[in-house]
């Protein structure tokens, strides 16, 4: 059965969707902050977020990944990335996919082609979340204060991506530069999500960035 059907268009084709935290106005809140805030947000919105599934032992499911994406499948805990292109290890069988904005459905036709024949499940659930990016000195502070889990660089070094609780919600916590993480939130937790982060980073300052 080929891998190609039932793909369509998700994405609105006239007008701007609506990011989880469209309400919060965050573009009216730029320039607002302090100007050496401890903590930057900025919300990356709106990019393609594809499930992927297959047989990560089977040498022809990783060749067809490596094949369409040009990135090895990451082990364990981990996430690969090239530009804003990233792959991240959910499981022993299934990857997020992040791809840039209006590029998830060639990006899933491609994977679809290049593995063509096996046994595989490609879900695109990019409304449903979003990734809220934190820059700045004091991020890791700020981590300490909303999650039980262990930030140290010794535990968490950049390249490593954990679903864990966050304040009282669950969240998925990347961390992808030096004093650079990011959040990946449901929909539905974004709102409690941002104003918990407002509250975390009232000490150190909190500045939104484009």
């Amino acid at each position: 059965m080929s891998n190609s059907i039932n793909v369509y268009q998700q994405r609105p084709s006239t007008g701007n969707g609506q990011s989880p935290l469209f309400h919060a106005d965050l573009d009216q809140l730029l320039g607002k902050g302090p100007a050496k805030a401890g903590v930057a947000l900025r919300e990356k919105k709106l990019l393609g977020h594809l499930v992927l599934r297959g047989d990560a032992k089977d040498p022809a499911f990783a060749g067809g990944v490596h094949k369409a994406l040009g990135l090895e499948l990451p082990s364990a805990l981990m996430l690969v990335a090239a530009g804003e292109t990233s792959l991240q290890w959910l499981a022993p069988d299934e990857w997020l996919l992040i791809v840039p904005s209006g590029t998830e459905l060639t990006v899933e036709q491609t994977l679809r082609a290049a593995l063509d024949g096996q046994h595989i499940s490609i879900v695109n659930v990019s409304g449903g979340q979003t990734l809220l990016e934190l820059t700045g000195p004091k991020v890791r502070e700020v981590l300490m204060k909303s999650t039980s889990y262990d930030v140290h660089p010794s535990n968490f070094p950049v390249g490593k991506a954990v679903g864990t609780h966050f304040a009282k919600s669950q969240l998925v916590i990347r961390h992808t530069g030096e004093d650079t993480w990011e959040l990946l939130v449901r929909r539905s937790f974004a709102d409690y999500i941002w104003l918990w982060l407002q509250d975390a980073s009232a000490e150190f300052g909190l500045a939104i960035k484009a």
